[in-house]
């Protein structure tokens, strides 16, 4: 079964597994190697020791890496199917954190379509405005104008997603889209789907 990529339902779950097995891993061989020093010279003042700390560096990145993501939610299936009866088909991102300096904002859902881009954010704390600005600015600044709007309650989020479902084809149809060469056969939602991902924890 196909491990699910960043952005995609399923993808928390999995990296949680993954990155405890990872960093535990990391951290178990500096120790080994510290004790197999020790054991061997019967002092901690030898070159294992160095090698040993020196190994706890890719540990200790991994270590963050971990944290991180221990602290994002999954989406619940229950959630899940629901908010996916109503997206269908469109370009969509699931589980995300928008990163930026000053904070990170959950967003359990954000959906791509032409000029909107609709962000799901039930968290209690995130600054609806600051969180459209970042997206719309780092979007303007690869070159892609959006009208980004964060909705933080389940049901208008939702009826935003069928009216963008409803009138998909005309209103794509009408933004001007250049292909990037350096991705063929992308299309201009999947292009900007890349470009959020790449603010995202």
């Amino acid at each position: 079964m196909k491990k699910p990529d960043k952005g995609e339902y399923g993808y928390v779950r999995a990296q949680k597994k993954r990155r405890v097995l990872i960093t535990s891993i990391l951290f178990a061989i500096p120790v080994i190697i510290f004790l197999t020093g020790y054991f061997h010279t019967g002092t901690r003042n030898n070159l294992f020791t160095f090698v040993a700390i020196m190994g706890c560096l890719p540990a200790s990145k991994s270590a963050v890496g971990m944290i991180l993501i221990l602290l994002q939610k999954p989406l619940e299936p229950e959630l899940y199917r629901e908010i996916i009866s109503h997206v269908k088909d469109m370009t969509v991102l699931y589980e995300t954190t928008v990163s930026s300096y000053e904070k990170n904002m959950p967003m359990p859902c954000i959906v791509v379509s032409g000029l909107n881009v609709v962000c799901y954010s039930p968290q209690l704390n995130t600054d609806v405005a600051f969180a459209q600005n970042h997206i719309k600015k780092i979007l303007q600044g690869n070159g892609y104008r959006a009208d980004v709007k964060v909705i933080k309650e389940l049901k208008p989020f939702l009826r935003r997603v069928d009216e963008l479902y409803a009138h998909r084809a005309e209103w794509e149809a009408a933004v001007p889209f250049t292909p990037d060469e350096r991705y063929p056969g992308a299309t201009r939602n999947e292009l900007v789907r890349q470009v959020i991902l790449c603010i995202c924890v």
